[in-house]
């Protein structure tokens, strides 16, 4: 059974920082690639960062310079860093493995 879990989301004031964490089990980070996918309410889902199987990272333009994605392979997670937070990040953040396996998804709320 493959199953993600997020978790880490919540309300924070504009510039300020959160740390996502996606607790994966029943998968393999040298077979999938991790992701961390966004969707704000009326929106597309929006990949903003991901891993890939040999550990490069990638970011989309709106997040690049104050995301960090990261994996602890020890324990099976999956990171998402989030410095200087804007109100337009407010979005149900989502960890996916490959596209293939989604988890819950966790709110983060950007607002003063």
């Amino acid at each position: 059974q493959v199953q993600l879990v997020e978790s880490g989301g919540g309300l924070v004031q504009p510039g300020g920082s959160l740390r996502l964490s996606c607790a994966a089990s029943g998968i393999s980070f040298s077979i999938y690639a991790m992701l961390w996918y966004r969707q704000a309410p009326g929106k597309q889902r929006e990949l903003v960062a991901a891993i890939t199987r040999i550990g490069t990272t990638n970011y989309s333009d709106s997040v690049k310079g104050r995301f960090t994605i990261s994996r602890d392979v020890a324990k099976n997670t999956v990171y998402l860093q989030m410095n200087m937070l804007k109100p337009e990040d407010t979005a149900v953040y989502y960890c996916s493995a490959n596209s293939n396996y989604w988890g819950q998804g966790t709110q983060v709320t950007v607002s003063s």
